[in-house]
């Protein structure tokens, strides 16, 4: 969903297959470690990479960590390549960059002005802007230009609205193209008839951008995405998709446009297909693949580089000369996101790529070859803390799917003893799991708690036909597939058939609910954010739902219905709590009130805890803290 869980029979399983591992699973942790704890959490620091110097020698990146208090805490530093004279940068407090301006000498990046975020410049000698390109209603991002003399911008076109203070008219958002010199100057509105730009990318000349825009969600039932060539001289449409797209990327010398798509009747992209810049018919690159290209970036050197989820590994692939070909992956864990590295047509082609797996934080990872990790962020705080054995296992659901999960075991897990058991399915809910530092996981499983993570059907990774599985399909197929894999844990002796319990944010906020409508064998469970009724939820999300179902509402209500929790109040006996977000625009607010006012008339045990000025997810310390507070509560309560 576009953010982003009677019996002890068993069924014809697949034995799991343990691929990885972390800990030694046999013995108890040793006295001086501890299990993985909130405070662990809100202290653990973990990198990302940014940018790469034009003359590819110094690595920007982020060091990032949630504290105690406010929004997550941020630095910004510099590496050389080797690994070597680490530095931080003394920038202001609200700049956050983006990358290096062509001379390296400075950084471009958002700075916010009087609480709207504006183009800045901030050179690394003082500090300080020395230049900030400001338009009336902030900026969304900005592109620089592979000749580094010029910037795109994706802003709000529309005046201020000098009432915006008083009331907010309802309208969807808009999004354009302004071009500006690096210095300021010659600044105007590029192609100004397109209002809803989702993304933009400049060609290899620097003369032009692909803009591809998108169907915005007032007033379209449907979606629809377009990419179109903009440039000082107007606006010409290369090609209409029928679906959405995920990046876009220019290739074979500026001949080529490339993005991902689908064919699926799902929101979420997972092929790789190319259109020629001149016009055309978009042709699907990767027919028959068996993982899922989410998503492409453009590369000023002509390279297309793809995020390829591989079941719950994510690799980089790269496409050139017509063909999509593994590049890089990192061993034991993921690749999060796309490599980054000088926009600059003249610059080197070093790359740079944020990394993780289970037993390490995000960190950041240099191309030599092979990748080798430059960055040590959270080493320290976790070589204190006592973490389980984290594997990939396989098994058969009962109609024959064949399906992977993620296991996390608590560091004193002991063979042939049964433990406290909690499913986790994940949002999306065109989604994945992947294999790396799973915060969620690590502290429950630091409860004592086996955790498992299933890839049910819709979930990214396993090809269109697994993709699809879920359109129509979330309360019965993705349901089933959740709950085999509660069977599947109880089989091979980890769980405890009387300590099961179930809980999920998002599209897995959804499977909560909906699972406590259908079965009793869970003595708990908690419901993050998720989708009570969907005949309410589909019109009212911020975003296009209708991944879920595209027909329309008033010609049959039953659709909508049948896979909505607030139908079967009455079936609850699951002690349910219910976490929401107050400001929470992409599954409002209400879905979860809806469900708690119904089952609490009802007498069922239920508990609803909503978080001020929170949206989806909270971005407060105190908030995220609490949240875990509120789940580890419930199962002490719950499910002793």
């Amino acid at each position: 969903m576009k953010c982003c869980l009677v019996s002890r029979r068993c069924y014809p399983f697949v034995a799991a297959v343990a691929l990885l591992s972390f800990a030694d699973s046999a013995s108890p942790a040793p006295a001086d470690k501890h299990p993985f704890s909130v405070a662990d959490w809100q202290g653990l620091h973990r990198a990302r990479a940014i940018s790469v110097s034009p003359d590819g020698k110094v690595i920007l990146y982020n060091v990032s960590y949630d504290g105690d208090k406010g929004p997550a805490k941020n630095e910004f530093r510099l590496m050389d390549v080797a690994g070597e004279n680490g530095r931080k940068l003394e920038l202001p407090e609200n700049f956050e960059p983006a990358g290096f301006t062509k001379d390296g000498a400075a950084l471009f990046g958002i700075y916010e002005v009087e609480k709207k975020g504006q183009l800045a410049i901030v050179p690394l000698s003082s500090g300080k802007p020395t230049q900030i390109l400001a338009l009336p209603n902030g900026i969304r991002g900005a592109i620089i230009s592979p000749e580094g003399t010029r910037f795109a911008i994706i802003s709000d076109s529309r005046d201020k609205d000098p009432l915006a203070e008083m009331h907010h008219v309802i309208e969807n958002d808009v999004s354009s193209i302004y071009v500006v010199g690096v210095n300021g100057s010659d600044g105007a509105w590029w192609c100004p008839d397109l209002k809803s730009v989702a993304e933009a990318a400049w060609s290899p000349d620097g003369s032009q951008l692909a803009v591809v825009t998108q169907t915005p969600k007032i007033g379209n039932h449907d979606f629809r995405s377009t990419i179109t060539l903009c440039s000082s001289s107007g606006a010409r449409r290369v090609a209409e998709i029928a679906n959405s797209t995920a990046g876009i990327a220019w290739t074979d010398g500026g001949k080529t446009l490339a993005f991902a798509s689908t064919t699926t009747s799902v929101l979420t992209p997972d092929h790789l297909w190319t259109v020629p810049a001149g016009g055309g018919a978009p042709v699907d690159r990767t027919p028959k693949l068996e993982g899922s290209v989410v998503g492409v970036a453009n590369d000023p050197h002509g390279t297309v580089w793809a995020e390829m989820h591989k079941g719950t590994i994510t690799e980089t692939y790269a496409y050139r000369a017509g063909k999509l070909e593994p590049a890089y992956r990192w061993p034991a864990g993921v690749i999060n996101g796309f490599p980054v590295r000088s926009p600059f047509a003249a610059s080197t082609d070093t790359l740079a790529f944020t990394v993780g797996d289970p037993g390490h934080a995000a960190n950041v990872a240099v191309a030599q070859g092979e990748l080798k990790r430059i960055t040590h962020e959270g080493d320290d705080a976790l070589s204190v803390v006592s973490l389980g054995e984290v594997r990939i296992v396989k098994w058969t659901a009962k109609d024959g799917a064949k399906l992977e999960g993620i296991l996390t075991l608590p560091a004193s897990y002991e063979g042939g003893k049964k433990y406290p058991f909690l499913v986790l399915p994940h949002g999306g809910p065109e989604a994945n799991d992947t294999l790396d530092f799973d915060v969620f996981s690590r502290l429950i499983a630091g409860l004592g708690y086996v955790v498992l993570q299933p890839q049910y059907r819709g979930s990214t990774g396993y090809g269109s036909e697994f993709l699809e599985a879920i359109y129509q399909h979330f309360g019965d197929r993705a349901y089933t597939d959740v709950d085999s894999a509660t069977d599947f844990a109880i089989a091979q002796g980890w769980a405890d058939p009387n300590r099961l319990t179930i809980f999920g944010w998002s599209a897995g906020g959804f499977m909560t609910s909906w699972t406590v409508t259908q079965t009793h064998r869970y003595k708990a469970a908690i419901e993050g954010a998720g989708i009570t009724d969907w005949l309410s939820f589909i019109p009212t999300s911020d975003i296009a739902q209708v991944d879920y179902d595209m027909r329309w509402q008033e010609k049959d209500v039953t659709p909508f219905l049948q896979f909505s929790a607030v139908m079967y109040s009455d079936k609850v006996t699951t002690p349910l709590l219910i976490l929401h977000g107050e400001a929470d625009l992409r599954v409002p607010t209400f879905q979860g009130r809806e469900f708690f006012v119904l089952l609490a008339e009802r007498g069922k045990t239920v508990r609803m805890v909503t978080y001020p000025g929170s949206p989806h997810f909270p971005r407060l310390a105190e908030q995220r803290r609490d949240i875990f507070v509120e789940v580890q509560n419930w199962l002490a309560r719950y499910n002793p």
